[in-house]
């Protein structure tokens, strides 16, 4: 191997055989250490599809296939002549490893092998009939209530049969009714949620021991990115797949660690050599990010949280410019002072704006900086907003895509139906409902329905012939020709584009949804590429999996020269040469939400800060408003306690004075009914 690793490194790369546990802290190049091991593994025998490496999100697992390509030579270009495909290692998210598992087995929990994945969009419509069928008014509970609650349950791996027994309150009880109909609503669909991919796997592996015993047999090590992210079934499922051979190696960093709200469990990655006694633990240090001075601040903080996994950043770099504090009078001077520092850095050219980043801990923080920043003319791009994948155009072409693939994806077909115009009005279309409801069938096999189609108007005849013959010519088509073609000709066929430009006369506002059908195209086109198999049903998947982490613009948003804007869950993974921190204040970081008795939620909301600080480069600043406006009315905020820790001041006066007072200021806002 070429690369130079550190003594640590080298020590996690060159450990084979066994379970290891990889402490990878801030900027101390893990990934690097990954896709090495894998390299190292495979040069000593392993066939590199005995091996499953599994991660998070897309991103990082492209990135590390890429790596891994690069480091078997797979990318480099031959004489031209075919070559013989290469084995490669299974490299993918949680998520597409639980969907391969599946669609193995998927027939064993009574769902189709060539089953759909809903995505948000979705859910919100099965959760909204499903509702309507409770009689629920939706200012009980709407479906976004209760689909978080799902997930909240489905997180913590608790299935229908046993809502009843953890609900607490009126709206879980209420949740708990939902959830078992919500459930045989997708299935009778044929689909699964997001959240049922890991769920229905456990299940599987759990009780299926033969699927178990098949699937732990596919491999002979198993590798976890991001080990501190894993919630229950997760755990259970690596812990499945690894207790045959033992060869486990998971990476992480328990300071690291801030998706509890999604049901991530820290307890994983502490307990892991109570799981695997004879575990082997290595710890890198080393960091190459930032330099000393930002490192000393970020180890001040952390040492706070007093369960943990002991270790340092040590810097790689010099000490560097040492972060800064700043006091503004209100959240408006705040915005206005980060502004105007950014513009006059930019002046002196020796900076761009992609090397500045602002975050912050809501999602509400950010609007006074835009405007701020509208004023300063800076160019800005506003991280993780609406997902490309949500818009309404691209939703609409890829349910025709869905209807094409899977016919009784009942929410798709609804969803285009009579888009554009067809003649299927809603009473139709209420007809051909009620009779599928009646029939425990699909509203496609409803028009099949030669007595009930016939009562029909003679609009709503032709429009039903219509789908019919869309549906069969290009399920026909996709296999005989590209995806591309198909798709492209698909939306050509049901007059797509002739009804965005009915719909939206104005040119900008036309262009800009032409230009979202062509990146669907696009996005087709380089899964097609991608793809060793490729088929309507694999993009599907991949979109449905892509979707949640794809937000509009996706990569080129992100290669915009523009000044970051971004929540510090959103910066996690990411780096900056310039960082500010703003709103450093009790109620914002901590949160308000965890502010109270209950320690380790303050543990979660110090290790966010820590991820905050450890983004900067070269220079940071934490900023704190003396007022910020509640509810119309200026008022005092107190200082973050993070504020009073990290400068080594904790035990300040004022900083006790700061926490009481904010739990004073939620206490009394509560009771008045302000959230």
């Amino acid at each position: 191997m070429s690369y130079k690793l550190n003594p640590a490194q080298h020590e996690a790369v060159h450990t084979l055989r066994g379970p290891l546990l990889v402490l990878a802290g801030a900027g101390t190049g893990k990934t690097r250490v990954v896709t090495v091991r894998i390299g190292k593994l495979i040069q000593n025998g392993i066939l590199p599809d005995r091996i499953l490496a599994v991660t998070f999100t897309n991103k990082a697992a492209l990135e590390m296939q890429h790596r891994i390509a690069a480091e078997l030579g797979l990318n480099r270009k031959g004489s031209g002549k075919p070559r013989k495909k290469q084995p490669k290692p299974q490299i993918g998210t949680f998520h597409s490893a639980c969907v391969q598992i599946l669609k193995r087995h998927s027939t064993k929990l009574g769902y189709p092998s060539q089953f759909t994945i809903y995505d948000r969009g979705d859910q919100e419509s099965v959760a909204r009939q499903v509702l309507r069928d409770l009689r629920v008014p939706n200012e009980t509970m709407k479906p976004g209530d209760l689909l978080s609650q799902l997930s909240s349950w489905k997180n913590a791996a608790i299935r229908p049969d046993q809502a009843i027994d953890v609900a607490r309150t009126d709206k879980e009880h209420l949740a708990a009714a939902a959830y078992r109909r919500y459930q045989q609503a997708l299935k009778l669909c044929g689909a699964f949620d997001f959240d049922d991919l890991l769920l229905a796997t456990e299940h599987l592996l759990s009780d299926f021991p033969e699927v178990r015993r098949m699937e732990a047999e596919k491999f002979d090590h198993v590798l976890v990115d991001e080990y501190q992210d894993t919630n229950g079934s997760q755990y259970r499922i690596i812990k499945q797949l690894s207790s045959g051979h033992r060869n486990l190696c998971v990476v992480g960093d328990d300071d690291q660690s801030i998706y509890g709200w999604r049901g991530a469990e820290v307890q994983h990655i502490l307990n892991f050599k109570k799981d695997w006694p004879d575990a082997k633990v290595v710890r890198l240090e080393e960091n190459y990010r930032s330099t000393g001075a930002i490192l000393t601040m970020a180890n001040r903080l952390i040492v706070f949280n007093k369960h943990r996994h002991d270790k340092t950043l040590i810097p790689a770099r010099g000490i560097g410019q040492v972060p800064r504090i700043l006091q503004f009078k209100t959240e408006v001077e705040e915005a206005q002072g980060v502004a105007a520092e950014i513009a006059k850095r930019l002046e002196d050219r020796q900076w761009e704006p992609k090397d500045f980043a602002i975050l912050f801990r809501t999602n509400e923080q950010p609007r006074v900086f835009e405007t701020e920043l509208r004023k300063a003319r800076l160019p800005y791009v506003l991280m993780g907003s609406q997902s490309f994948f949500d818009r309404k155009e691209v939703r609409d072409i890829l349910s025709y895509v869905r209807m094409v693939d899977t016919p009784r994806d009942e929410v798709s077909l609804l969803r285009i139906i009579n888009v554009p115009p067809r003649g299927l009005g809603a009473k139709s279309v209420e007809t051909l409902l009620a009779q599928a409801v009646r029939e425990g069938q699909s509203v496609w096999e409803s028009m099949d329905n030669a007595e009930l189609v016939e009562k029909l108007p003679e609009a709503a005849k032709r429009g039903i012939q219509l789908l019919k013959n869309i549906g069969q010519k290009f399920a026909d088509m996709a296999t005989k020709t590209t995806l591309v073609d198909t798709v492209r000709e698909l939306i050509s066929a049901v007059g797509y584009e002739a009804e965005v430009r009915r719909l939206y006369p104005e040119a900008e506002e036309q262009q800009n949804r032409l230009a979202a059908i062509e990146e669907v195209i696009n996005a087709i086109a380089e899964y097609e590429a991608e793809a060793e198999e490729p088929s309507l049903a694999g993009f599907l998947s991949e979109v449905a999996l892509a979707g949640r982490e794809f937000a509009g613009g996706g990569e080129k948003e992100k290669s915009r020269n523009a000044i970051s804007l971004m929540t510090m869950h959103s910066a996690k993974g990411l780096e900056f040469p310039i960082v500010y921190m703003v709103g450093m204040e009790e109620g914002l970081l901590p949160h308000r939400r965890s502010i109270g008795d209950v320690d380790e939620q303050i543990d979660e909301e110090r290790r966010l800060c820590y991820v905050g600080i450890t983004r900067a480069q070269e220079e940071l600043t934490l900023s704190v408003a003396l007022q910020r406006m509640k509810w119309g009315k200026l008022r005092p905020t107190f200082p973050s306690r993070f504020l009073y820790e990290v400068t080594g001041q904790a035990d300040n006066p004022n900083c006790l004075k700061a926490i009481k007072g904010a739990k004073d200021e939620i206490r009394r806002s509560s009771k008045s009914g302000n959230r």
